[in-house]
């Protein structure tokens, strides 16, 4: 919080004093906290680690939003919650308006929220769910006969592996900005919220105020790559370790980008007869960011063709590679998915033929499936849910449903009139806010981590 507190004393503007404040807060609590548990040492078990995961990131939300409800940007606190969960959670989704005349503090602290979450849900999706049988890449912790093909030896040098390559990533982001024109400011926040996917924006028109198909360009390419599993840029650079590793989630959602762009581009070009070079480039530039689940616009793609409309709606389910910043359902489950079909399908043909099932060059377990088809059925029971709630307290249908299914899967716009690629969230009521907010932290933290709190037999010793 003090980094914002200096950019804003910098410019003279009196909100550096609500970041020094909330700063001060936070670290006397904590300060209490570190005292208060000094030399104890609970064992750590499955139920602990969940609620511990949970609890950081509801913490984190709360102590985030704490600046930017006292700040001059004249929030309720659920607004300042659902905005700095927003922000960790990548998702993009924003309450405020006037972010071009808006003190920078204020965006460089949603920004640095981003970033942190970004980084946050890399190293908590590789080094701890795993463990819990919780997260995307649990899928992959499956039995195997050579212990010694370890990525690497330590957690800790996989932590400083994921850490460089993220920030890598981010500063190359911000210098091929600010070479495409943005200033050195925008470019630093836009890079933050590029690698994150998280789709903040100094900018009330986001990538469209910049008018630029440079820019557009180097963001799809670097949206592209925060939606690959970190893994890869960490295996780049050990010994033969990358030739023997093959991911078929990576080659499935460099398909699927490259298929509903070519698409959204052909729509535009016989739809609006728009020239096919600009279509191709703006086309890919918002699909790319709706299904890597960035949320950054550069035009208002509700108001392309009917079609356009359909494949964004669908891409708003899908998601990037897990081991990423994305969020959604992500590329491997859908691959998991259509094994798991094929493999019924086979068995209808020949019953008595005994088929593995194998992802890559790894036999999937039945443990591993039963994970898969767990969360699709808690992933459209929470969207399902979340819309009759939403409903409930008074929202139309396509902003209830396109709102819960927008931060269920992290990706920041919805569609409709209200919260669209050119509206926010900024006249939901409050009550909305904190139901908004609840299922953003599902959906980021792949919800199997928060519904099992809600079981009572989780507690029972």
């Amino acid at each position: 919080m003090l980094i914002p507190a200096l950019i804003d004393a910098a410019s003279a503007n009196p909100d550096w004093s609500v970041f020094v404040g909330s700063s001060a807060i936070t670290a006397a609590v904590c300060l209490l906290i570190a005292v208060g548990t000094r030399g104890e040492r609970p064992k750590f078990t499955p139920r602990l680690g969940f609620l511990l995961v949970t609890g950081v990131w509801i913490t984190a939300a709360g102590v985030g939003g704490l600046p930017l409800y006292l700040s001059s940007a004249n929030i309720t606190y659920a607004a300042a919650f659902f905005e700095a969960m927003s922000g960790l959670t990548t998702t993009g989704s924003t309450v405020l308006v006037g972010l071009d005349t808006m003190p920078r503090g204020l965006l460089m602290w949603r920004s640095m929220l981003q970033g942190i979450g970004g980084i946050g849900i890399v190293g908590m999706g590789l080094l701890i769910l795993p463990s819990l049988k919780a997260g995307g890449l649990s899928l992959f912790q499956m039995e195997s006969s050579d212990k010694s093909d370890k990525l690497l030896p330590r957690a800790s040098q996989l932590a400083a592996g994921l850490s460089a390559a993220y920030v890598a990533l981010t500063a190359s982001c911000a210098v091929a900005y600010f070479l495409c024109g943005m200033t050195p400011f925008d470019a630093i926040n836009h890079a933050l919220a590029t690698i994150s996917t998280g789709g903040f924006s100094t900018r009330d028109a986001s990538m469209g105020y910049f008018n630029s198909d440079r820019i557009l360009v180097v963001s799809t390419v670097f949206m592209i790559l925060g939606s690959m599993p970190f893994v890869v840029y960490v295996r780049a650079f050990l010994p033969r370790r990358f030739q023997r590793w093959s991911d078929p989630q990576i080659g499935l959602f460099l398909l699927i980008c490259l298929t509903f762009s070519l698409a959204i581009a052909v729509s535009r070009r016989l739809t609006n007869d728009t020239p096919f070079g600009e279509a191709l480039i703006s086309s890919a530039f918002n699909l790319v960011s709706v299904i890597s689940t960035t949320g950054f616009v550069s035009d208002d793609y509700s108001t392309w063709s009917t079609g356009a409309v359909g494949v964004f709606f669908v891409a708003m389910f899908l998601g990037g590679c897990a081991g990423s910043t994305t969020g959604g359902i992500k590329a491997n489950r859908l691959v998991m998915l259509y094994l798991l079909v094929e493999s019924n399908f086979r068995r209808l043909i020949r019953p008595h033929a005994v088929r593995r099932i194998r992802y890559g060059r790894q036999e999937v377990s039945v443990e591993v499936l039963q994970n898969v088809t767990i969360f699709f059925f808690l992933y459209f029971g929470t969207l399902l849910l979340g819309t009759m709630v939403l409903g409930m307290i008074g929202l139309d249908f396509v902003t209830a449903f396109t709102g819960t299914l927008t931060t269920l899967s992290n990706v920041g716009p919805g569609l409709g009139q209200v919260i669209g690629p050119s509206g926010n969230f900024a006249t939901m009521p409050n009550s909305a806010l904190w139901v908004l907010s609840a299922v953003m932290l599902m959906g980021r933290l792949e919800l199997v981590t928060v519904v099992i709190l809600l079981f009572p037999a989780v507690w029972r010793d």
